[in-house]
């Protein structure tokens, strides 16, 4: 099996792993309260899915 000729330098080994970073998330509009959310999940704000409630959520008390 071949071997590294040289040591892989910091700088470098970076510049190569700079390409597996996250992206930004893509958000939209929950269609029941209206709060930005990951597409295809469970609204975490309303506790609604595909326009049925499936969570009960609790409302923060001011």
């Amino acid at each position: 099996m071949a071997q590294p000729k040289k040591k892989t330098t910091h700088s470098r080994s970076r510049m190569r792993k700079i390409k597996e970073h996250l992206e930004n998330v893509n958000l939209v509009e929950c269609p029941h309260c209206h709060n930005l959310i990951q597409p295809h999940k469970v609204c975490p704000y309303c506790g609604y899915y595909d326009g049925k409630q499936v969570l009960e959520v609790e409302k923060a008390s001011k």
